[in-house]
């Protein structure tokens, strides 16, 4: 199981967050990813710890704590909704019906 830290400051680094989940057990891995552009931090990170008992313990405590001056968002990763860029139904293409000629 993966945990999603949402409403993160963006002062947040990864030793922070280890330093913080480590209290409830071995943090296996914390990422906050950046933005593709900028470069920047995007606000969120996710954290993956050992043991599943010790990331449901961090999910109950940390709840709606504040954190770095933020009320922070804990709660289990859900996996993406279907691909990247997977569409998302049609438009109208070609030329289409809005009003007759054009002459």
């Amino acid at each position: 199981m993966t945990i999603y830290i949402g409403n993160l400051s963006f002062q947040a680094e990864q030793e922070d967050l280890v330093d913080l989940f480590s209290q409830y057990g071995e943090v296996k891995k914390a990422s906050l990813p950046l933005d593709r552009e900028t470069g920047r931090k995007r606000g969120f990170a996710f954290v993956e710890m050992s043991q599943d008992a010790d990331e449901q313990k961090a999910i109950d405590d940390l709840q709606d704590v504040e954190w770095m001056g933020r009320m922070i968002r804990v709660n289990k990763a859900t996996p993406r909704e279907g691909s990247r860029g997977g569409g998302g139904g049609g438009g109208r293409g070609g030329y289409g019906d809005n009003g007759g000629n054009r002459w």
